[in-house]
């Protein structure tokens, strides 16, 4: 209901600006038709009119941006809101189970396994809000030391195998000096980069997720990580879009999986923040996704 009236809202302005467009054309053809002569005056007609279609026309656009922004915070809000509220009606069923019931030592150690990952689900979610209000600090320092890639892609692998099938990601590297992947920069965001990638690409596959990460040489001086997928692709209108704040592709796309619209936004401050830059490829929806992180060596 929200949405129609916010598209209402949006289809409104653009109405009313066309039609004080159309207005504003009208009166200056009428007035240069009846003051011909009178070239002073009709030039600063001219100037005067281009002045006024330009202000509505910016202020016809800031309007829908304002509402399209509008419409990204509340979506940002109801997916955290649905990312918080899941995991601690969760637990809070487990913990009454546990306090009313006798339960056996198979189905508490169960309860205990699920509210763990309820727990990792919450603190993550907690972790990308976080990190979205760093990263918009620009002024920001980092703390650069040399930081085995390789090392770092390993750590994020485990920490996500740990919940999956180890089949369904392979990890390489194809460096052709056979020197190790090495770069200048802050661990822990570089940690958080590559684990948002990993974990869109497991949560955008089907049931069984085939996931391949690989660390080579971009060229000469930059390295690249690259994550790919088979999941439901990326049709190429969104390409440009999938790394801003807030974003979230279509719900026909992404089906019932939940998110908050950070990871992506996230990954591209931290890889930007190391002088470096991160684009996905995809040859459609259905046909899998590769997201590249390109590095300056060390």
């Amino acid at each position: 209901m929200r949405l129609r009236s916010r598209q209402r809202a949006i289809g409104f302005f653009i109405a009313f600006g066309a039609c004080l467009v159309a207005l504003a054309i009208a009166l200056n053809v009428g007035w240069i038709i009846l003051n011909w002569r009178q070239v002073a005056l009709l030039v600063f007609g001219v100037i005067l009119f281009m002045a006024i279609i330009a202000g509505i026309v910016l202020n016809t656009i800031f309007l829908v941006r304002e509402v399209r922004r509008n419409e990204q915070h509340d979506g940002f809000i109801n997916a955290v809101t649905h990312e918080l509220k899941t995991p601690i009606a969760s637990i809070r069923l487990h913990l009454e189970t546990l306090q009313t019931r006798e339960v056996d030592e198979t189905h508490r150690k169960e309860f205990y396994s699920v509210m763990l990952t309820d727990t990792a689900r919450l603190l993550r979610t907690v972790e990308q809000v976080l990190e979205a209000g760093r990263t918009g600090q620009r002024r920001r320092r980092i703390d650069r030391s040399v930081i085995d890639l390789g090392a770092v892609v390993q750590e994020c692998l485990q920490t996500v195998q740990t919940q999956l099938n180890p089949a369904t990601i392979q990890y390489s590297e194809a460096l052709n000096d056979g020197s190790r992947p090495l770069v200048l920069g802050d661990h822990d965001e570089l940690r958080v980069a590559v684990s948002n990638l990993v974990d869109n690409a497991v949560k955008y596959s089907p049931q069984s997720p085939r996931v391949a990460v690989e660390i080579a040489a971009f060229d000469e001086n930059r390295l690249a990580i690259r994550v790919t997928d088979s999941g439901i692709g990326i049709a190429r209108g969104q390409l440009k879009h999938i790394f801003k704040r807030f974003y979230r592709i279509p719900k026909r796309m992404v089906l019932r999986v939940k998110g908050s619209g950070l990871g992506l936004f996230i990954v591209r401050s931290v890889v930007e923040r190391h002088g470096g830059r991160v684009f996905a490829e995809s040859a459609g929806e259905g046909m899998g996704s590769t997201f590249t992180i390109v590095l300056p060596r060390a």
